[in-house]
């Protein structure tokens, strides 16, 4: 936490995985303090189907996956393209990535229906704890509908 204003202050790093459904307008966001790598969002991904998707859509068998190019999840990343080809023999989907472009991350809904958001309830409050933070995100919801969930790693 502080970890953009005094780096050497900073308790805890908080990385942030969220998988947004834009048909139910819901966003789950999986928070962990280790680094931001593909098995962790592979597992994100892997927790909001067993809890979440598989009960919603019952008869789904395929995935569409929407992700920035860079980073974890990029178009480039071989063992996130690994991890979620194991995700698709466990889970018996068809699972397909399309990444943003370059640069065009801003695009991504979850910037704009679900970070958004979040940014406005925490605004002007220090997140000095992972419970501050944590309490914030579960606290957001929108006139349309929007509601954000979390788990903690």
């Amino acid at each position: 936490m502080l970890v953009h204003d005094w780096p050497q202050d900073a308790i805890a790093q908080a990385i942030p995985y969220v998988v947004y459904e834009i048909t139910s307008n819901t966003g789950y966001m999986f928070v962990g303090d280790c680094f931001d790598t593909p098995r962790f969002a592979v597992d994100a991904i892997r927790d909001w189907w067993v809890c979440e998707g598989q009960k919603r859509y019952r008869k789904a068998d395929r995935l569409l996956i929407l992700a920035d190019a860079g980073g974890f999840n990029s178009c480039r990343s071989r063992v996130c393209k690994a991890q979620l080809q194991e995700l698709s023999d466990i889970s018996e989907l068809c699972i397909t990535v399309c990444h943003y472009q370059r640069g065009c991350s801003k695009w991504n809904p979850i910037e704009h229906r679900l970070f958004s958001h979040i940014s406005i309830n925490w605004a002007g409050i220090p997140l000095r704890s992972f419970d501050t933070m944590l309490r914030y995100i579960e606290g957001t919801e929108t006139e349309s509908g929007l509601t954000a969930y979390f788990d903690r790693r």
